[in-house]
């Protein structure tokens, strides 16, 4: 297998194990509006 090859797969192998390693953002919770009751 050619250096070039080589150093490719390597490069491929460490961003993808990186991105894996990434935690995950957090959600910000839903903010739950209650319903309001208009009086006609």
């Amino acid at each position: 297998m050619s250096l070039t090859a080589k150093s490719l797969l390597a490069l491929g192998l460490f961003t993808l194990f990186a991105a894996c390693q990434q935690e995950e953002p957090m959600e910000e919770p839903m903010v739950m509006e209650e319903p309001v009751m208009e009086k006609f």
